[in-house]
């Protein structure tokens, strides 16, 4: 079981508070295509976005200047750059280090590691079968190219995850790199970061360790400070905010890894190219939106705070869905009551973290897919495939069908998704 520094229980937020976070997203109850009516249960694949940060990348798109030019314009957009990368740092919860913006938290994930690579001593990478590829399949790459070892741990497959005992196995003195995802986008379990960074300091204390924050960052807390890792990377959309975008913090030690940079700049910057205004506005308003949801739950005055307190709350009430999806409500059965359900994982809220992966006997997650669309609901299958074929194997499963919750859907959506169920597994 995880440790964290908050235990979250679960708990809905307030009737009144929801309606209003809704009203804050677009897309929430319509499909933007069909303009029909849909629950959006695929939240693991990219959020629905926020009203006020994709106003704020347009407007900023419009803007024909560059930063350091003798103009009005110029200043403004550095002004929004630097207030930005305030901002993430805030998110990050980082007193040290720095924090960029890439192509994609894959990118991002794919050049730490490449960094690493092509200057670390001889040496092992390590790695577990619960990643994303970003930094499963780049860890690989990099050790064959590097003429290293790359080890693999295998998650459990009645837990679903990994844990520090795990990582404490299979660490070396001399390795060098260790990859480790902070929540799984098809088990949505949660690992314990600082117990698997710490079990890997323990043995190997000048290992890098590189972590993928992207399905964590719009779920839960994020504190760097407290984590010890060198890196932690997540996508600006699936935190409310643009596609294409992705966000690192890079600690001390990371930074000053040899790696591309223009050679008139500081050895420690690692962005490449003149920075998007936008994308830095765009999660000016996600942080915004953070401290707004987290005023009504502290009175503390540090945006620092209220950005926990959002988090918190988030999490909490995602939590309250998931046991609403699992248990059932009153005549509701739940997925635990369905006996032609698996659930991928333990049935235990512990560690759950907006995701419930299951199959149905008889249908395949493909099939699911699309008998929930009919129904008005957008889920997604876990295939064998490059995303998610490594994690299924171990799993000893084919498919299986993933249901993304966030913090602005309803119990009355996951009552829908329910009766759906219900449905579909009557006509079985």
């Amino acid at each position: 079981m995880a440790t964290n520094s908050t235990v979250i229980v679960p708990m809905l937020l307030p009737a009144r508070l929801l309606s209003e976070i809704r009203a804050r997203f677009h897309h929430v109850g319509t499909c933007p295509i069909t303009k029909a009516p849909r629950i959006f249960f695929e939240n693991g694949g990219g959020s629905l976005k926020l009203r006020a940060a994709i106003a704020a990348s347009a407007e900023l798109a419009a803007i024909p200047d560059q930063e350091q030019r003798d103009n009005d314009a110029s200043r403004y957009i550095t002004a929004v750059i630097n207030r930005g990368r305030e901002d993430l740092r805030l998110f990050f919860g980082a007193s040290t280090g720095q924090v960029i913006s890439g192509e994609t938290g894959t990118e991002l994930i794919y050049r730490f590691i490449r960094a690493v690579a092509l200057s670390a001593p001889a040496g092992p990478f390590l790695s577990s079968s619960l990643e994303h590829p970003a930094s499963f399949d780049s860890a690989k790459l990099w050790a064959d190219r590097t003429g290293r070892t790359r080890i693999a741990i295998k998650l459990d497959i009645h837990s679903g995850t990994v844990t520090p005992a795990d990582y404490a196995q299979a660490i070396t003195p001399d390795t060098r790199l260790a990859t480790v995802i902070h929540t799984s986008q098809l088990t949505g379990l949660h690992v314990d970061l600082p117990g698997i960074v710490a079990a890997i300091r323990r043995v190997a204390p000048d290992c890098y360790v590189i972590v993928d924050g992207i399905q964590n960052a719009p779920h839960g807390r994020v504190e760097v400070d407290r984590y010890g890792a060198d890196a932690y990377v997540f996508s600006a959309y699936k935190a409310y905010s643009r596609l294409a975008i992705g966000f690192a913090w890079i600690g001390p030690r990371l930074e000053r890894v040899p790696h591309e940079h223009m050679q008139g700049k500081s050895d420690k910057y690692w962005e490449l190219g003149s920075r998007d205004p936008g994308i830095y506005a765009s999660h000016s308003a996600v942080v915004d939106y953070f401290d707004w949801v987290g005023s009504h739950f502290t009175t503390d005055a540090g945006r620092r705070a209220r950005i926990l307190a959002a988090a918190d709350a988030m999490a909490a009430h995602e939590k309250a869905l998931v046991g609403l999806l699992i248990d059932g409500n009153g005549p509701r059965p739940g997925l635990v009551q369905n006996n032609k359900v698996t659930l991928v994982g333990p049935a235990s809220l512990d560690d759950r973290q907006g995701i419930v992966s299951f199959g149905l006997a008889g249908r395949s997650a493909p099939d699911l897919v699309r008998e929930f669309a009919q129904r008005g609901i957008r889920v997604h299958a876990r295939i064998d495939d490059a995303y998610s074929g490594h994690i299924l194997a171990d799993l000893g499963l084919k498919d299986c069908l993933r249901v993304s919750l966030c913090h602005y859907n309803t119990p009355e959506e996951v009552d829908a998704f329910l009766a759906a169920l219900q449905d579909i597994s009557a006509s079985i």
